[in-house]
């Protein structure tokens, strides 16, 4: 494309340059202007749109500045190529496998146009006032879009409840149900983190389940329901975080029934979402006490803070008022562009080339460690490794911090008071050169092939 493109200036009594200024980024975001694309010179473009030299010459220039034209003296003005700021790879430092980052297939252009497209089309009453519950229905539409197939039992539109991420939501959750003086969260004994440090922040107490080959154990969870009261048991039905194991069907009515039984409230967290499940979500079995929730995070981008939860029959309410109360509502600019990206045609395409590519990353990470006991997940970027005897978990994370390794051992993922889990946690790295994310797993191989000879004190 050369220097025929022609803005068509809305006569809205804006400053002439603020109004070139749109036009350009309108044009940006619609694809009518490419990166590398050369502008008209600036006497050209005036000419053409009737306004002098220096309008357009300011609109140039204040484009540039904030880095969406690129100009040099003598090589004309251009459209910045936004893709170059980010590197698309690290390349140095500590080789890091402490929390999954997904392969950039593509979700980064799919962000950026729809920040554009946000920024060119949101009305100013959403820019200037608080947002509302109608505003974010766009986002609320692309979520049952996104699930359509998933088994969450049924719901509408009015039954989500937006919030920034997941983590946040399992917080409103905690604050809609627990009460009283000393309430009591239930978590699996081997699980993420964030239940236990939201409870925390609720000032409740955290207990563990025991688990079996099928999933947290029935009996078990019968009776410490009885003996500690608790209002609410937080889990992971399909993908638990960090083992990666599922909850049987089976198990699952079981545990439903208990909870039935009891009037427990279960927190079904099912922000490891690869786009297929094996079986009902709790909330699908437990319409009256399950709540379900995702995030975009793990399948397409972290940096779209924007949660959901279903919650259960009657209590839409609640979990309204306690992220209303907190953060008077998720921005506009999030939720509209959360429903770009996920209404974007070439997503589909995108999520299979990141699924593509964590399975490639997992196939060498189980070829590698695959003569120790290890559980992995197809499009999960997690692999549970379980350490020789002569390793504990928190010496092996530190013997390989020392070689250049970052990762969790088992210790951040258990009760403090709980039975001691020799695991660690690799989380795969999509955003890492090739050769260095192979060389640390490597390292890790030779860690677990070379124990010390007695247990560190």
């Amino acid at each position: 494309m050369g220097t025929n493109w022609q803005p068509l200036l809305e006569q809205s009594g804006r400053a002439k340059y603020r109004a070139l200024i749109d036009c350009i980024n309108k044009g940006i975001a619609d694809g009518a202007l490419e990166p590398g694309q050369k502008l008209p010179p600036v006497r050209e473009l005036a000419y053409r749109l009737e306004i002098t030299p220096g309008t357009v010459a300011r609109a140039y220039s204040l484009l540039v500045e904030d880095g969406v034209l690129t100009a040099g003296v003598g090589r004309g003005t251009y459209v910045a190529d936004l893709r170059a700021k980010v590197a698309n790879v690290d390349t140095g430092g500590m080789i890091d496998f402490f929390s999954p980052r997904i392969p950039n297939m593509g979700q980064e252009d799919l962000i950026r146009d729809a920040l554009r497209k946000v920024a060119s089309s949101l009305p100013a009453n959403a820019l200037m006032q608080y947002p509302k519950r109608e505003t974010n229905l766009a986002a609320r539409k692309a979520f049952v879009a996104w699930m359509k197939d998933a088994p969450i039992g049924h719901y509408t539109l009015d039954d989500i409840v937006i919030t920034h991420g997941g983590q946040n939501a399992i917080l409103h959750v905690m604050q809609a149900v627990l009460r009283g003086n000393d309430p009591v969260v239930l978590v699996d004994e081997v699980t993420f983190s964030g239940f236990r440090r939201g409870a925390e922040l609720c000032r409740a107490r955290v207990v563990g389940v025991p688990w079996d080959g099928e999933g947290p154990d029935p009996q078990a969870l019968d009776k410490l329901v009885q003996s500690t009261g608790a209002a609410l048991y937080c889990t992971s039905a399909e993908t638990n975080n960090p083992t990666t194991r599922s909850t049987s069907a089976r198990r699952r009515r079981e545990i439903a029934d208990v909870a039935s039984r009891h009037g427990l409230h279960i927190l079904d967290d099912d922000c490891y979402n690869t786009g297929r499940h094996s079986a009902e979500s709790y909330r699908a079995l437990l319409p009256d006490h399950g709540w379900y929730i995702s995030s975009p995070s793990k399948l397409v981008s972290p940096s779209l803070r924007i949660g959901f939860t279903v919650p259960p029959n009657g209590w839409v309410g609640e979990m309204l008022r306690s992220a209303q109360f907190s953060h008077f509502g998720v921005s506009s600019m999030l939720t509209e562009a959360f429903a770009h990206v996920m209404s974007n045609p070439k997503l589909p395409g995108i999520i299979k080339k990141v699924q593509a590519k964590i399975n490639e990353d997992l196939r060498f990470v189980v070829n590698q460690l695959g003569g120790y006991p290890i559980r992995w997940r197809s499009d999960v970027p997690l692999v549970w490794v379980e350490l020789p005897s002569g390793w504990r978990a928190p010496a092996f994370a530190q013997a390989a911090e020392a070689r250049g390794v970052e990762m969790k051992s088992a210790d951040e993922f258990t009760l403090r008071e709980g039975r001691a889990v020799h695991a660690v946690r690799v989380a795969l790295n999509g955003q890492m050169e090739q050769g260095r994310f192979e060389e640390g797993i490597k390292i890790i191989r030779a860690l677990l092939d070379n124990p010390p000879r007695s247990f560190s004190t």
